[in-house]
């Protein structure tokens, strides 16, 4: 029979087995993750929207910086940028794009109402949470204009929302909002503090800390550099007047698009041969041609198309696009197929490109306005007039091997489940706000070895005090029925 003094060694060598192979899985889900991606979802307030764009204000709203209109009603906010700790919930993410609002004109051309609202950012800390946003406004009655940075403007309300333990993407849906005293303040007194604003949708992707590069010795940096050096001024005699990489973005035009995919057009649109959709525009890339630095003159062809379809015969394709630039003025053209025909090479639109020298490396235009050709009109069967204002154009072009084209809009991933928010804290916690799988990031699996562990451990302790009870008690005459140690005696 085993002594007391053993049977207590024997359980305390358990508990160090089984709380061993628990800890590193706990500890692991310390690591702060980055946010490298996603979107956000939000109206700001419906009834503002409706209101700007009424008979009493009788203004519009226009978007910025890549942002889009998903839904009819709501603003999408790109590229996420920030951190998310699974660890406490905390989570900061920043997004990019903004909306401007106009309206009551006034006799000298100015509005009365003008409101810019921009790089929203949503921070997530011990259960509260708050929505801040860049705010440029007109006071009422006085005119006078505000720029405020990263003004609190939103409290969310996340009842019942657990934050811990997400994954990857972390997203949250139809999550309350109210207006704070700054926000009412930034918002040109249009309205007061506690004021329900449109709920706010997102999903973020994340990523684990990044393993740390292999330091490369100071000599071999040296001689790569020079080698680099060499290279390049042997490509630079090579291909003068040509250059490295280039993208066009154009969105076509905004209204358009919403006719396409609304109530009258019920169509779409497709992308092939390489165009890429960024949520507000579309870029075309792996431009070639050629490009003069010193005049800041351009000529060069893209690859992609994207083809419009939808109802009342709607079929509209945009192909081989080009863009020409000389002269401070730009071309974007097409070849353009409807109703079974297509018209080789149409200039559809004419664009400004006033500073179109080279800065780093990058010959650069960003969301430059952009007007209707005649014969782009007839492209559009004309729905529109030759010189209607169409979507901007962005323009990159690499005349270096080291410059970057700018990265389109990062949406992120599609969302897989998201935590909804209830209208009071359950006694539970509810789900986590991700429930897709990551190699790297602590998932529903890791906790759930967590619980298991926890429960070995209690089944460990148990047995401890089995086993020293059963050591302290005489043994049981042969043939007797002896108790269970931890049941109920019977008389």
């Amino acid at each position: 029979m085993p002594s007391s003094r053993s049977t207590r060694a024997l359980a305390v060598a358990l508990l160090a087995v089984l709380l061993g192979a628990l800890l590193p899985a706990a500890t692991a889900q310390a690591a702060s993750r980055t946010v490298q991606g996603g979107r956000l979802d939000w109206g700001i307030k419906a009834s503002f929207q409706s209101y700007v764009t009424g008979p009493i204000a009788n203004g519009s709203w226009s978007l910025t910086g890549g942002a889009a209109t998903v839904g009819g009603s709501q603003f999408r906010f790109h590229s996420a940028t920030g951190s998310y700790d699974p660890d406490t919930g905390a989570f900061s993410s920043a997004f990019s794009g903004g909306v401007h609002f106009t309206g009551h004109k006034k006799a000298d051309g100015s509005n009365e109402l003008d409101l810019t609202i921009s790089r929203p950012t949503i921070r997530i800390s011990g259960g509260s949470g708050m929505l801040h946003a860049d705010m440029v406004s007109k006071e009422r009655g006085t005119g006078k204009v505000s720029s405020r940075s990263q003004v609190p403007l939103a409290r969310l309300g996340l009842g019942g929302i657990n934050m811990k333990g997400g994954s990857t993407p972390v997203a949250l849906t139809n999550v309350p909002t109210t207006l704070t005293a700054e926000g009412a303040s930034a918002f040109a007194g249009y309205y007061t503090e506690g004021t329900p604003l449109d709920p706010v949708s997102l999903s973020v992707d994340t990523k684990g800390p990044a393993a740390q590069p292999k330091p490369t010795a100071p000599d071999e940096k040296k001689d790569e550099g020079e080698k680099k050096d060499k290279d390049k001024a042997e490509k630079d005699k090579e291909k003068a007047g040509r250059f490295e990489d280039a993208a066009v973005d154009w969105g076509v035009r905004r209204t358009f698009r919403e006719y396409v995919t609304g109530s009258i057009g019920q169509g779409k649109w497709t992308l092939a041969d390489g165009a890429q959709d960024g949520g507000a525009l579309f870029r075309f890339p792996q431009g070639k041609g050629t490009y003069d630095a010193k005049k800041e003159t351009l000529d060069a062809e893209f690859s992609g198309s994207i083809r419009f379809t939808g109802a009342h015969d709607l079929d509209l394709k945009f192909a081989a696009v080009t863009v020409a630039v000389a002269k401070g003025e730009g071309t974007l053209s097409a070849d353009v197929t409807s109703e079974g025909k297509t018209t080789k090479d149409v200039p559809i639109v004419t664009f400004e490109a006033e500073d179109f020298a080279p800065k780093n490396g990058l010959a650069a235009l960003t969301e430059v306005p952009a007007a209707l050709t005649a014969e782009g009109s007839k492209a559009f069967g004309s729905m529109y007039k030759a010189g209607t204002a169409m979507d901007p154009v962005s323009l990159a072009v690499a005349v270096d091997d080291k410059a970057e084209l700018p990265a389109l809009p990062d949406l992120g991933s599609e969302p897989t489940a998201a935590a909804e928010p209830t209208k009071k804290a359950a006694e539970e916690p509810s789900a986590a706000p991700a429930a897709a799988s990551s190699d790297s990031g602590p998932g529903a699996g890791t906790w759930a070895a967590v619980g298991g562990g926890a429960l070995l451990v209690l089944g460990a302790v148990a047995a401890f005090f089995v086993l020293r009870r059963r050591s302290a008690q005489p043994a049981p005459e042969a043939g007797a029925d002896a108790a269970a140690p931890d049941s109920p005696q019977t008389s």
